[in-house]
């Protein structure tokens, strides 16, 4: 395992990291540690399209259209709408 020394980082992250540190009850090295790796990983194209294909099979697939539910939706307002002028008879429309 390697070690990497980082200089001048900005007062805020450290005090960021710190506090995320004391919530998980562990060490600044490991939170850093840990943002450090899921960042690289991150970039990483074949472990993000992993993390997605894995998202992916947790999911289930629903093929239905919206073509169909938009028009039934159309529909059904249009029917409530026209309903008023169909039950007055004699008023033009």
């Amino acid at each position: 395992m390697g070690q990497l020394l980082v200089r001048n980082l900005d007062d805020d992250v450290i005090e960021c990291l710190k506090a995320r540190a004391l919530e998980r009850g562990t060490s600044l090295e490991q939170v850093a540690r840990e943002a450090l790796t899921e960042s690289a990983r991150r970039s990483d194209r074949a472990a993000w399209l992993a993390e997605m294909q894995a998202l992916r099979a947790m999911t289930r697939f629903d093929p239905v259209g919206s073509t169909a539910a938009i028009r039934e939706s159309r529909d059904a307002l249009a029917r409530r709408l026209d309903a008023p002028r169909r039950a007055t008879p004699g008023k033009p429309g």
